[in-house]
């Protein structure tokens, strides 16, 4: 018994001891197939599943690596914004938290904004950080989405957000409501310069995130599978009493009525949005219209309107049914003016 226990047990247990560990972040868990995801592939593979296409959530970084050419871009300094305006505590200080979440994360909020090309064609990229306290947006994501819109009017460049959040963050209260019209305002300066405006859809897109910037894009673009809307599913369906669709507030169920654009798969990306950057900023083809020299004897367009005017004023004169009409060409000018140039404000506007 000795023997055993004095050296046949500490001889296998050292030979146990002696193997090298297997670190347990090997392996990942599909959550929709439940298939297991070797670490290295499920990076290969863009953070998707090699089982069912499922795509997983993806740390920004790497989002970014991708999208820009030879994941080479500028990034851009935030700015700063007082850290906990409402001295805010629940279980515990926002400052607290909000210290525990820059050091797992590296930044300084959930966002990053960069500038770089995309298959050649250069933008601007405001990325949300799930991993930073959920994506939530506070003062100083606003912030970010408001400097990310001003530097591509500055550069004049188009603008692509990113949003991956789970909305406004509660320790900011107002501060982090007033983000709402302040993110829509900054996203409507890149409209009126004529300048793109890009969202693309991560799971979970949701709250005042969902209703304020991301929502108002001149296309919308959406990963496979992302959760988009305000409120959660059971909350709706507790308040209203009533079931809802199967694939209610999935990036599909909103291509089908009519609230997102597109649906693209992560690896169809970069192409789709430089393939889009080209159709929205390419010269239109075409002569320019150029109004006539002479417009007494009828030279080019503008001269053939003023004969014709002319005309009709002649006529309704010896009628006796008008004492004078304005200048022909005034009056076309008038007319340019007071419906094509709103329309343009409008369009611009989106």
């Amino acid at each position: 018994m000795n023997w055993l226990s004095n050296f046949i047990r500490p001889k296998i247990r050292s030979l146990v001891d002696s193997q090298k560990e297997v670190p347990d972040n090997l392996w990942t868990k599909c959550p929709a197939c439940e298939g297991m995801l070797f670490q290295r592939d499920l990076k290969e593979r863009l953070n998707t599943c090699n089982h069912c296409g499922y795509h997983l959530r993806w740390p920004v970084e790497e989002r970014l690596a991708h999208l820009f050419d030879g994941g080479r871009y500028e990034n851009l300094k935030l700015p700063r914004v007082p850290a906990d305006p409402l001295k805010f505590k629940d279980r515990r200080k926002y400052t607290d938290r909000l210290k525990e979440a820059r050091e797992e994360t590296g930044r300084q909020d959930a966002m990053i904004v960069g500038v770089g090309p995309v298959d050649g064609r250069e933008l601007v990229i405001a990325a949300f950080d799930f991993e930073f306290m959920g994506g939530s947006m506070g003062a100083a994501v606003g912030e970010a989405i408001v400097m990310a819109a001003e530097e591509a009017v500055k550069r004049k460049l188009p603008l692509l957000v990113i949003p991956g959040s789970g909305g406004a963050r509660m320790q900011e209260g107002a501060f982090s409501l007033m983000q709402m019209p302040r993110t829509i305002i900054a996203v409507d300066m890149v409209k009126e310069a004529g300048l793109p405006y890009f969202v693309l859809l991560t799971d979970p897109t949701t709250g005042g995130v969902s209703a304020s910037f991301a929502m108002v894009g001149d296309i919308h673009m959406a990963e496979p599978g992302a959760m988009i809307g305000f409120a959660g599913k059971r909350v709706i369906q507790e308040t209203i009493r009533e079931a809802l669709p199967e694939g209610f507030q999935t990036a599909e169920y909103l291509v089908d009525h009519g609230m997102v654009d597109m649906v693209v798969p992560r690896d169809a990306q970069r192409a789709t949005i430089a393939r889009l950057i080209g159709f929205l900023t390419q010269p239109v083809l075409g002569n320019k219209p150029r109004r006539g020299k002479d417009k007494d004897k009828g030279d080019g367009n503008g001269a053939a309107i003023s004969l014709k005017a002319k005309a009709a004023e002649s006529k309704a004169r010896a009628a006796g049914t008008v004492a004078k009409l304005p200048p022909a060409n005034d009056a076309v000018d008038k007319a340019t003016t007071n419906t094509v140039l709103p329309l343009r404000r409008k369009a611009a506007r989106g």
